[in-house]
């Protein structure tokens, strides 16, 4: 059964999509994912028309856990830097979907971004394969 998910990446991010450690990323799979680029977070919500129960923001400090919720096929699921994370106003705006993935110690953390939302992926996609 195949999955039909898609890469969207917003503006401004601290890297190239031509840059050759993300093709390296993609290995012999890049061609085909499918992406969508925005110049902003507003013209996503616009362009896109979304819905505030289809987001799902993803920071170390919030309260709930990633394992909480039900995630619709429609979900979003969001992330920010690896260093700084959401910005706060984007957060304030969405307060109530906010995820965490919970930590064996606060303080040892041992997930990248990649295995964050690798994380966060397999989870929202559970029960569907």
């Amino acid at each position: 059964m195949a999955l039909d998910m898609e890469l969207v990446l917003i503006r401004p991010y601290g890297f190239t999509i031509t840059d050759a450690r993300l093709k390296r990323a993609g290995l012999d799979y890049w061609q085909h994912v499918r992406l969508a680029e925005f110049a902003s977070w507003e013209e996503f919500l616009a362009q896109r028309r979304v819905r505030d129960d289809q987001l799902f923001l993803f920071e170390d400090d919030a309260p709930t856990s990633f394992y909480t919720p039900e995630y619709p096929d429609d979900a979003f699921l969001v992330f920010g830097s690896e260093t700084v994370g959401l910005p706060q106003p984007l957060r304030a705006a969405h307060r109530g979907r906010e995820f965490h993935l919970p930590m064996r110690s606060n303080h040892i953390r041992s997930l990248n971004l990649a295995n964050t939302v690798t994380a966060a992926a397999y989870q929202a996609l559970r029960g569907r394969f």
